[in-house]
């Protein structure tokens, strides 16, 4: 008993901490909310992707020249039931590519518990679930190749019993996973050949799931997978040039935009694909996520104010500008001149508009420096190089001025923890791009590593990030958003792509080698907010965390 008692009495003394740093360090004001606080409509769920909630079942038909285990994400069975290597199979298997050194061999096994995990949201009252379909299972040799049927059977497992139980389908088509074979083909996403593959195997996708799925999202993170696999070269297949990296090959001043370009116009053809021939199966709508940080200025500088709306239009603009208005931003055609793709008249017809919704993928704020008319030196770890180049708009961006973080940090160098930045985000896009519909595709906190193994379970600093977060979402729609949905990220713990494990974000841990779905605080938390209960619209008491513990 006297255990039980000091557990929550740190328990609470930690939750009021944490609630007074994060107010403190954000100059935050909003941190109480409620159910009721949002339309009744409106959408609660959580996301994962197929490849990060993995198995590896190895195969002796398999035959690899490699020295060591191949590593996976959420749903598994790597080379099971007819499924071929994926890009992100071959990455993980080279050492040094995953930050842990860990592999997804086992992983969360999704794929052989989806049933349990389906349960489990259930149980939580979640009103939709995103999840990704894995190309190189459905497709595992592309066109040339022929569809999966045990894959077709087992996403339609999945849809069905998500809709027999209220729970709202989000798929995304593309959450950088794609069969191996394309890029050894023609080189991936560098070249236009992938735009055929990819349509194809969202028409596959569309025609087997669409009299069920209401919201589509075509791709995930277009910007950010750009960045990574061919500027930075932190995903595959690692590409890049100095002095973002040294890498065999790869330009990173140009490639990612052609990777983009490509991207962009394989999602315009699939929009055009399902607004032709599914659409009117579910009424359905189509949409896209991206990366979108908040950026501010570093200091109040004229300057810097500029390079802050330069970056969000670098960032965010990149793949949204597009897709409203049928062209890049003005600030990339400015400064990247010849070097930026062009869409021809009838390309930019065809992306102009086609996007139903926005998701809306936030983790933080960042502050945006000029760099095109003062020097930039990358000197810690929340900034990074190639600040002076055209690829990143020539602006600076940190978490630290002055050494002072700009909130909380977290399990990621990037992400901190500023409330605020949801509700500016929201404000942004609103006002960029007409209001179009808006969720909250992904929204997530990670301890920093050190910390983690101290509230791996009783994670009061995620139930703060996820009210904090909530109550400016709610405030953004009071002033007018049209926010429809949230999602937070993720479900369950899983392999953090180059992160490995040690990066948690999940409401549920797994724990291994049972692979047992263990609750978090916050998923009691969760299940407590969307029931509409007032336990935690206050800092927390000792019985109250000793109940929610015991549920």
């Amino acid at each position: 008993m006297k255990t039980a008692k000091l557990k929550c009495v740190i328990i609470v003394t930690y939750f009021l901490i944490a609630s007074i740093s994060a107010v403190k360090s954000s100059t935050e004001e909003l941190t109480n909310v409620k159910r009721s606080d949002f339309p009744h409509e409106f959408l609660f769920g959580a996301a994962t992707s197929a490849y990060q909630v993995s198995v590896f079942l190895f195969s002796k038909c398999l035959t690899l020249s490699l020295s060591s285990s191949l590593h996976f994400q959420v749903e598994g069975a790597f080379h099971e039931d007819g499924k071929s290597l994926s890009n992100w199979d071959i990455f993980c298997h080279i050492d040094g590519n995953v930050i842990d050194g860990s592999n997804a061999e086992i992983a969360d096994d999704h794929y052989h518990r989806f049933m349990e995990d389906i349960e489990i949201m259930e149980s939580l009252g979640l009103t939709a679930y995103r999840f990704s379909i894995s190309w190189s299972r459905v497709l595992p040799r592309g066109k040339l190749g022929v569809i999966n049927q045990v894959a077709i059977d087992f996403y339609s497992k999945i849809i069905d019993n998500l809709v027999l139980r209220g729970i709202r389908p989000f798929v995304t088509l593309f959450h950088f996973e794609f069969p191996h074979e394309l890029e050894e083909r023609f080189g991936g996403w560098l070249s236009p050949l992938m735009q055929e593959e990819y349509v194809y195997f969202a028409e596959v996708c569309f025609r087997s799931f669409s009299d069920r799925v209401k919201h589509w999202l075509t791709f995930n993170e277009i910007n950010l997978y750009a960045e990574f696999a061919y500027e930075r070269a932190v995903f595959p297949p690692l590409r890049c040039s100095p002095p973002f990296g040294d890498c065999a090959s790869g330009n990173s001043d140009v490639e990612p935009l052609v990777v983009a370009h490509n991207m962009l116009l394989a999602h315009g053809q699939a929009a055009k694909l399902y607004r032709e021939k599914f659409k009117s199966k579910m009424d359905g709508v189509l949409g896209i996520t991206v990366s979108a940080f908040m950026y501010v200025p570093l200091t109040d500088d004229e300057n810097d104010k500029e390079a802050a709306n330069r970056a969000l239009a670098f960032n965010n603009g990149w793949t949204l500008d597009p897709l409203v208005f049928g062209e890049y931003p003005p600030e990339m055609r400015k400064i990247h001149g010849s070097e930026l793709p062009r869409f021809s008249a009838e390309q930019s017809l065809l992306l102009s508009k086609s996007i139903d919704f926005i998701g809306i993928n936030h983790y933080g704020t960042l502050y945006a420096k000029d760099c095109i008319h003062s020097g930039c030196i990358c000197n810690d770890s929340s900034c990074t190089a190639g600040s002076d180049r055209a690829i990143r708009g020539y602006v600076y961006t940190a978490g630290e001025r002055d050494g002072i973080p700009i909130g909380e940090r977290t399990g990621m160098d990037r992400f901190y923890v500023v409330p605020r930045g949801m509700e500016d985000i929201v404000d942004y896009i609103k006002e960029r791009y007409n209001n179009v519909p808006m969720f909250v595709t992904e929204n997530g906190f990670s301890y920093p590593v050190e910390k983690d193994d101290s509230f791996q379970l009783h994670d009061v600093g995620r139930i703060q990030f996820h009210r904090s977060y909530l109550a400016h979402l709610a405030q953004a729609i009071r002033k007018g958003g049209d926010v429809r949905g949230y999602f937070v990220w993720s479900l369950m713990d899983n392999f953090e792509w180059s992160n490995g494990y040690g990066i948690k974000f999940g409401l549920y841990q797994i724990e291994h080698p049972t692979l047992k779905r263990i609750p978090k605080l916050s998923a009691t938390w969760y299940t407590d907010f969307l029931n509409k209960s007032t336990i935690f619209d206050a800092p927390i008491s000792c019985n109250d965390a000793s109940r929610l513990q015991s549920q």
